[in-house]
């Protein structure tokens, strides 16, 4: 089942694919977030909102070959869930990361987020949660100063992510992430928009990247 509406996640909860009790992303996120394991969730890894879901590709999944592509092909042809993708990059697998990237952010259009293990994903989930509890419990459309004031708090693991983008420091990601207010808005924007917080070059460089 991954078409929206199929899953009703709580509020402030994560339903974790029933293949990740035990892990150590599982182990990570309990005590911090409500996590919840289901049968059933077919190509989704965790939901964490009824919406928007987290697809989990490990460094074993890049080296056993072309499954983990069809996986991908088929969640983005099958639904209407904003996927993002969780993807470890790792010495062993960084060699298949670029091709990855092409695949997932220019050809499925999906968001696309580089991970060293399973500890900096749940960290990376712990984030993507209140930040989607922040959104459910105030419009933030309404009040902009309410969402650069809950965005300039971005978690190191947020920001890190952001820095990785060829020239931008830790001060210009700071700045991407106060206007922008997420990870996936951010690679929605246009090249005017990166311009009018970055300047030209930089945006350039975000916009290609």
């Amino acid at each position: 089942p991954v078409t929206a509406g199929s899953i009703v996640v709580p509020y402030g909860h994560v339903i974790g694919n029933e293949k990740w009790r035990g892990s150590e992303v599982a182990q990570r996120l309990q005590g911090k977030i409500r996590l919840v394991f289901e049968d059933g969730l077919g190509l989704v890894d965790f939901h964490l909102s009824n919406r928007t879901c987290i697809l989990y590709i490990s460094e074993a999944d890049l080296v056993a070959g072309d499954e983990f592509k069809r996986r991908l092909v088929r969640f983005r042809n099958a639904s209407s869930l904003g996927g993002i993708v969780i993807v470890e990059r790792t010495q062993i697998s960084d060699q298949y990361f670029l091709a990855v990237q092409k695949l997932v952010v220019l050809e499925l259009g999906m968001v696309l987020l580089p991970v060293a293990n399973q500890g900096e994903a749940s960290q990376l989930i712990i984030q993507l949660v209140s930040f989607y509890v922040r959104e459910q419990s105030k419009d933030h459309n309404s009040n902009p100063f309410l969402r650069k004031q809950c965005s300039q708090l971005a978690e190191p693991s947020v920001l890190r992510t952001v820095q990785q983008i060829p020239g931008v420091g830790k001060a210009k990601a700071l700045l991407l992430l106060q206007q922008f207010g997420s990870i996936h808005r951010l690679c929605n924007a246009s090249v005017k928009e990166l311009e009018l917080v970055v300047g030209q070059t930089v945006a350039q460089q975000i916009y290609s990247f």
